[in-house]
């Protein structure tokens, strides 16, 4: 559906509704954080890093509930936030599209209202997925709607302590340095770290290959051989989006010897999962991330007919690759299946957590609990790299300290992003329970932010001195049952 065919009248009236639902539950709540200030310059309650889906989100929760002092910083410009337009090469979502998503519990904030107030009931009844671009467009409504303070161009350059605050250094449209009481990291896949690349390709030439997160130039890519590591979702778009532009042939290499098939997570999604998961003893956390990170999610069947209906495509499976080398101008790659040559490369391999290789956490980086601080034990299983990186968070996704006393602001900085899944399950990362992970996140800060100040709260609650009675509303009556008693 296009913006030009939408249905203007009809996105008023859900505008409208709305507006009547915030004001019937009193939303937002009024403001009730005590302004601070550092060296004569405003402090923010909170500062959110990322602008995408669950920056929208997080950033919505906090206003909702009355903490109103807030920013959010992306570095992206306006309406290119997250992978939707960007690195999102798929067609449409995987996720179901009746999900609530970053809804918050309001109705006319959901998707389904906002395509149906501009298409209709028939529409929605015949829309199979969600478009990716049409999921972008509904985000850049909510913040519009919302009103939310996101503040586009300006990347977080450094992080330090200022006495009990945390200052931000930033770059870009907005520059130099800001303070805030609390800082969310909802920087999405990449977490705190970064791609992650296979090792074979340490030292390769970045002209022969990409990260299927980079900006890829697919034109350029016409008629060249292409190999595609890996046997996901992205691998699956990204090798699709190469077909589509004219390569002359694309392997997707797989390790597997079996394409995974059944997504694990799906067959138990549920509220107890959403609300269970981060209460569960650690053991239990780390065996149900083990077995669906071992078992593997599929890539979507829509995404992997579009590469298979391409005669210049291959699966090859149980295709493990041993070694990468520059050839020429080529890349020859040594796989268990024999020798590849290939003109170009795309590593579908994901993202890491290590954080230790982002200048702009290099303050914090060192100080950082995972889980292989002593969280995780041999009894649970497997000693999983990637899952002993992730960081070993708080009940408000707070970061903890590898060692006490080493980073106090720690406590104030939370990592609202794919990073915290072991420690909180899949609620800061992916639409099904973004709300959810929201109000925990929210929750969290709110009760942080009100410890911080209970001695103000408390005067505030001495100094209150309005009545509700004025003194004429009742006789009293003492005086006469005295007298009687006299008699």
């Amino acid at each position: 559906m296009s913006a030009e065919s939408s249905n203007k009248t009809g996105l008023d009236a859900l505008e409208k509704r709305l507006s009547e639902d915030l004001s019937l539950l009193e939303l937002p709540a009024k403001s009730w954080v005590p302004a601070r200030q550092y060296n004569g310059a405003p402090v923010r309650d909170v500062v959110v890093i990322g602008g995408g889906m669950c920056g929208l989100a997080a950033t919505a929760k906090l206003i909702l509930s009355g903490i109103d002092n807030v920013v959010a910083y992306d570095a992206a410009p306006s309406g290119l936030e997250g992978p939707w337009v960007t690195f999102a090469r798929m067609e449409t979502l995987r996720s179901p599209k009746t999900l609530h998503g970053p809804a918050l519990g309001l109705p006319q904030l959901t998707f389904r209202a906002w395509f149906t107030a501009q298409w209709g009931d028939e529409a929605w009844a015949s829309l199979d997925k969600i478009p990716k671009n049409q999921w972008m467009d509904y985000l850049i409504w909510y913040r519009q709607v919302l009103a939310l303070p996101v503040r586009n161009n300006v990347r977080m350059t450094g992080i330090s302590a200022a006495g009990d605050l945390i200052a931000l250094d930033l770059d870009g449209a907005e520059s130099g340095r800001v303070y805030t009481r609390h800082l969310v990291l909802a920087t999405g896949r990449s977490g705190l770290g970064g791609f992650a690349v296979p090792e074979s390709l340490q030292g390769v030439d970045r002209s022969l290959w990409s990260h299927s997160a980079d900006d890829i130039d697919f034109t350029a890519l016409r008629g060249k051989r292409l190999a595609v590591i890996g046997a996901g979702a992205s691998s699956m778009d990204n090798a699709a989006a190469a077909l589509e532009s004219g390569a002359g042939s694309v392997d997707l290499l797989i390790r597997r010897k079996e394409m995974p098939r059944i997504n694990k997570m799906t067959g138990i999604g549920s509220q107890g999962v959403v609300h269970g998961m981060h209460l569960l003893p650690d053991a239990w956390k780390w065996k149900f991330v083990d077995y669906t990170n071992t078992t593997q999610t599929p890539p979507p069947r829509s995404s992997t007919l579009r590469v298979s209906r391409h005669a210049n495509a291959r699966f090859l499976l149980d295709c493990g690759i041993k070694t990468v080398n520059e050839e020429a101008g080529e890349l020859l790659i040594d796989t268990t299946q024999g020798p590849l040559r290939y003109d170009f490369l795309i590593a579908a391999t994901g993202f890491t957590n290590d954080f230790n290789g982002r200048p702009e956490f290099a303050a914090i980086a060192p100080h950082i609990r995972t889980w292989a601080d002593g969280r995780y034990t041999p009894e649970m299983g497997a000693p999983r790299p990637g899952m002993l990186a992730s960081p070993d968070l708080g009940p408000g996704f707070e970061f903890r300290e590898r060692i006490s006393g080493s980073c106090p602001m720690l406590a104030k900085i939370h990592c609202f992003n794919d990073a915290a899944m072991l420690t909180h399950g899949k609620v800061s990362g992916d639409i099904p329970a973004v709300s959810a992970g929201a109000d925990r996140l929210v929750r969290g800060i709110a009760s942080a932010l009100f410890a911080d100040d209970v001695d103000t709260h408390f005067a505030s609650l001495v100094a209150y001195d309005i009545p509700e009675l004025l003194g004429d509303e009742w006789t009293d009556s003492t005086p006469q049952l005295q007298k009687d008693n006299a008699l």
